[in-house]
């Protein structure tokens, strides 16, 4: 038995082991830093959404220097948006919080909070006008201060010596007001202040215009306006400036802008409201119409009365002559009538003299305004201003072939220093695998790293097989 135990057990063969597949290579992780994945999402937000129009309303609008910040929401979202002073500065209106807009502009990150927003190029207000909604605005910003109110309108003079008139020399508006005056009150001394009526500039222009006619003694009466035209080519005579600058006139002022059916800002502002320029100039010698009027019926009236004397007093006169205590009186009457007679003939004598010498003053003086003729004069300041923009042209041209020679002098600044000239000679530049460094030291590189070389022409992906140090 002792044997049977003692033998070893037969050992069955052992199963041959199942391949194991190869060990993958070790990961390498690539850990970027806040600022990098910022970036990154910046790049791809500004690439993919670089012009996008979004539809939502305002909310929490600030200003703080001079830039807009507000939010965009509707009934699910919000999206912070922030636009340029440069930009805003365009905006005929002033976006205020609950308004429904439509905004133009770009997805970018704004780094420091890491949050997305809109930076806005462009805004209208969604459903009415930009210029609509602009003009409701100041009109009732401007009524709530009592610039329309009834109680500080002035009223016309009733014999202006000097007239104001603020308008463009090259429209039909100044030829339409000079031709009324010059039929109706030929004596009117009128000042014309030239200024651009249409366009960015205009409006700044027109209340400078309406300050230096404000300084000139004796001005009486203003007339500021133009022909007509579209909302855009009127949208000066809205402008805040041209309103509060009306306001500040000293003198009464007519708004004569565009045809009839056409309201400005600078109508409601003004003293009086003209439907077109013609009428301006009627609505300024009116007055003199109704003065000239109203002499002539006093003229009538006092006839009439005189007339209404001598008929009583020639009655009188008969019914005393009449009596016999009058005998011999008509004899002597009529020596008196003949003696008044002479000296009404020399009164004549004398006061047709004077009117002679009336006339040939009214004449001399007449020959000297001719020597004032308004059309003779802006013939001359026309001509001053050919000649003023024959220089600015030359000026700018002279400027500008300046500023191309110094332009092509950095030009070739620029390509002597650039780093393709570098390349161009047989140089080359050499990236690390994600392209965030440029290799420098072949120690910051290990064999099996992938680098990027760029050429004058083109570039290579590399392997790195070995790094020496020189």
């Amino acid at each position: 038995m002792s044997d049977l135990f003692d033998l070893p057990f037969e050992e069955e063969p052992a199963e041959p082991e199942p391949e194991r597949p190869p060990a993958p290579p070790p990961v390498v992780r690539r850990i970027l830093s806040v600022t990098e994945l910022t970036v990154r999402v910046r790049d791809l937000l500004e690439s993919q959404f670089f012009e996008v129009w979004i539809e939502g309303e305002l909310s929490n609008c600030r200003s703080s220097n001079g830039h807009l910040y507000f939010k965009l929401k509707d009934s699910q979202a919000q999206l912070q948006g922030f636009m340029f002073r440069s930009t805003l500065r365009y905006l005929r209106f002033k976006p205020a919080d609950g308004m429904h807009v439509v905004a133009r502009g770009k997805i970018t990150v704004y780094e420091p909070r890491g949050e997305y927003q809109l930076v806005c190029e462009h805004l209208e207000p969604h459903g009415l006008g930009a210029l609509q909604l602009a003009f409701d605005q100041l009109k009732k910003r401007l009524q709530a201060e009592g610039l329309f109110d009834a109680a500080r309108k002035r009223p016309l003079p009733a014999l202006p010596r000097k007239i104001g008139i603020v308008t463009s020399l090259d429209g039909a508006a100044i030829r339409d007001i000079i031709k009324v005056l010059q039929r109706r009150h030929p004596n009117a001394h009128l000042v014309i202040r030239p200024s651009r009526v249409q366009g960015e500039d205009a409006a700044p222009d027109i209340a400078t215009g309406l300050r230096a006619i404000s300084r000139v003694p004796g001005v009486d009466v203003v007339i500021v306006g133009r022909g007509g035209g579209s909302i855009e080519d009127l949208w000066a005579f809205n402008e805040e400036r041209v309103a509060r600058a009306i306001a500040r006139m000293p003198m009464p002022v007519i708004s004569a802008v565009g045809h009839e059916t056409d309201t400005t800002i600078a109508d409601f502002v003004a003293d009086v409201r003209a439907p077109t320029p013609s009428a301006a100039a009627e609505l300024v010698v009116a007055r003199k119409d109704e003065f000239w009027a109203h002499i002539d019926r006093l003229r009538d009236r006092g006839h009439a009365a005189v007339q209404r004397r001598v008929q009583m007093a020639s009655r009188r006169a008969h019914l005393v002559g009449g009596r016999p205590a009058f005998a011999g009186f008509a004899g002597r009457l009529a020596m008196r009538a003949r003696f008044a007679g002479e000296l009404a003939h020399a009164l004549a004598r004398l006061g047709r003299a004077a009117v002679a010498v009336r006339e040939r003053r009214v004449q001399t003086a007449d020959r000297q305004l001719a020597t004032f003729d308004v059309g003779r004069r802006l013939a001359g300041i026309r001509v001053r201003l050919v000649s003023a923009d024959g220089r600015l042209t030359a000026g700018a041209h002279r400027r500008h072939a300046r500023a191309d020679a110094r332009l092509r002098q950095t030009i070739g600044r620029l390509e002597s220093l650039s780093p393709l000239a570098v390349l161009g000679r047989g140089y080359a530049v050499c990236w690390n695998a994600d392209r965030t460094r440029v290799v420098r030291d072949a120690a910051t590189v290990a064999p099996g790293d992938g680098v990027h070389v760029k050429l004058a022409r083109g570039e290579l992906e590399c392997d790195v097989r070995a790094a020496k140090d020189s």
